[in-house]
C-alpha cells in the first residue's frame, strides 16, 4: 500500500502565502514525476504544478510567477510554495504522484485533499 498525506492548506487573505506538504510513505520502491492538482465545485481537476525526479518542474500559466514546487527525494515528500494568493485559487488542492512499488506495480497515487481558501 502508498499512502498520502497533506497538510498546510488553511484560509488566507488575498496577497497571503500558504506552503502545501505531501509526504508518501509504504511500499515504495522508487517515486517518478510528483505534482499538485486543484478542482473546484462542478469542474475537472486541473495541474497545477509538477516536478521531476529530477527536478525539473512544470506550472499551469495562472501560477506561473506566484507557486513553487519542490521535493525531498530522501523523505518522499512534495511541497507547493504559493505566494500572492488570489481568490481564484480557493479550490480544493490534491497531491499526486507516479511511483513503483517494491512489487514491480507502477501506478499513479492521489492524496485526501487539502483546502485552500482566499479570502478577506
Amino acid at each position: 500500500q502508498v499512502q498520502l498525506v497533506e497538510s498546510g492548506g488553511g484560509l488566507v487573505q488575498p496577497g497571503g502565502s500558504l506552503r502545501l506538504s505531501c509526504a508518501a510513505s509504504g511500499s515504495i520502491f522508487s517515486i517518478g514525476a510528483m505534482g499538485w492538482y486543484r478542482q473546484a465545485p462542478g469542474k475537472q481537476r486541473e495541474l497545477v504544478a509538477a516536478i521531476t525526479s529530477g527536478g525539473s518542474t512544470n506550472y499551469a500559466d495562472s501560477v506561473k510567477g506566484r507557486f513553487t514546487a519542490s521535493r525531498d527525494n530522501a523523505k518522499n515528500t512534495v511541497y507547493l510554495q504559493m505566494n500572492s494568493l488570489k481568490p481564484e485559487d480557493t479550490d480544493l488542492y490534491y497531491c499526486h504522484l507516479h511511483a513503483r512499488r517494491y512489487t514491480g506495480t507502477v501506478d499513479d497515487y492521489w492524496g485526501q485533499g487539502t483546502q485552500v481558501t482566499v479570502s478577506s
